[in-house]
């Protein structure tokens, strides 16, 4: 009862200072225009990726006001990685966490508002590309936002070379999902919708290892993970599972790899807002495919058919409307079973990024017209649950190995 009653007289505060905040923006907003929104700062995808492409944004007008103006950020309680918080700290705004929970609450008053006084949403800055989507093709038009001090610089240098990466090295970062990052959130919320997403990193340890035959290092990210990557390669290391492992790091070697492996899963948006490319395997849903950058390859996991069997053709999976199914149950409902992509298909695809990267790459003469022809198929009209496009100008290639390979996929 005590706590119910705290509760209360805090938010009941909160609410009366929030009034207050809101009051004396727009009081000024003739002269000064103050504008504010959270930053989702317990998700590193969102943390990363929705923020620098607010800067772009900025960079290039879209969502300026006309008058002066200050954006104002807050954070979550929770936030997943202080290092690119400190980062974002010398780009933006970042109000103090008590200044914060005031906004917070001032931002449920504009929407409960908005429909009263429509004015009032020139409060909240919105980012309008999609949230992490970079529907405006922004990022390869704009450098990144981010760079280490000299400091920085030194004790990332320093860490590789404690770990026994030689100077000037070229080192791969590899990321898996599971479901151990999202179990380990406060709150006990069942996170099990978003299985489909997940893939087995064991499936990832013949291309690691090619890979480091190459001469290249491998590190296997994460936070927090559901088992080790099972390898004797010197240099394929389990970053994730190791002393290593700390918040500067996450971010250091996501900027600094020469390329990354992912499922697309949210740390992949460190190594995308440092501008490295990136080879996305097991890729669903199948219409969310990150398709803005030239840097990047795709590929999708298989679909098979739980009624007969069969694996689906790309018009097939598009048929039945499992393009855009964010959750186990919209697959099964719509009779799809999901299979990883298999260790072959991932290493072709690490390779012909090594091969593209080191401009060895042979194209054959049907590669562009399978190219064509995905694109052809695919949707990329598709919008999201917001009613924003979901693709702006296509310039990611799919996996071109996969389509010379399964030719009836695309019939």
């Amino acid at each position: 009862m005590y706590i119910k009653s705290r509760l209360f007289f805090v938010n009941f505060i909160l609410y009366i200072l929030a009034v207050l905040v809101l009051l004396f923006a727009l009081l000024i907003s003739p002269l000064y225009l103050v504008r504010w929104q959270k930053m989702v700062s317990g998700r590193i995808g969102h943390f990363a990726a929705n923020i620098e492409l607010y800067c772009c944004e900025r960079d290039s007008g879209i969502n300026i006001p006309k008058q002066r103006y200050i954006d104002l950020f807050y954070t979550d309680k929770e936030v997943c990685n202080n290092q690119l918080k400190t980062m974002w700290k010398r780009e933006i705004t970042i109000v103090p966490y008590l200044f914060g929970r005031i906004l917070s609450k001032s931002e449920k008053l504009i929407f409960y508002l908005e429909s009263i006084f429509p004015i009032i949403k020139s409060h909240i800055i919105g980012i309008k590309t999609s949230e992490d989507r970079d529907i405006y093709n922004l990022l390869e038009k704009f450098t990144k936002h981010l760079e280490f001090t000299p400091y920085e610089e030194n004790i990332g240098r320093q860490q590789l070379k404690d770990a026994g990466i030689p100077a000037n090295a070229k080192f791969v970062c590899l990321i898996s999902r599971d479901d151990a990052y999202l179990n380990s959130l406060s709150g006990g919320y069942d996170w099990s919708h978003h299985d489909f997403r997940n893939a087995d990193i064991q499936t990832f340890v013949m291309a690691a290892e090619e890979v480091a035959e190459m001469g290249y290092y491998v590190f296997r990210m994460g936070s927090v993970v559901n088992e080790p990557i099972r390898t004797e390669h010197p240099r394929v290391i389990d970053y994730a599972t190791s002393a290593m492992r700390n918040d500067f790091m996450d971010i250091y070697l996501g900027a600094k790899c020469y390329f990354c492996i992912s499922v697309s899963t949210g740390y992949d948006a460190i190594p995308q807002i440092f501008r490295r490319p990136i080879v996305f395997v097991n890729m669903v849903p199948i219409g969310m495919m990150p398709t803005w950058s030239s840097r990047d390859l795709l590929l999708t996991k298989h679909h098979y058919s739980i009624h007969d069997n069969h694996e689906l053709s790309l018009k097939e999976i598009i048929n039945r409307k499992v393009t855009l199914c964010y959750s186990v149950k919209c697959y099964s409902e719509n009779m799809v079973r999901l299979v990883d992509n298999t260790p072959e298909e991932i290493r072709d695809q690490v390779i012909e990024m090594v091969e593209r990267l080191e401009k060895t790459w042979v194209p054959s003469s049907t590669d562009k017209a399978l190219q064509k022809r995905f694109w052809s198929i695919y949707q990329k009209n598709d919008t999201g649950a917001t009613g924003m496009p979901l693709h702006g100008r296509i310039n990611a290639l799919f996996g071109a190995k996969f389509l010379r390979n399964n030719p009836t996929w695309l019939e």
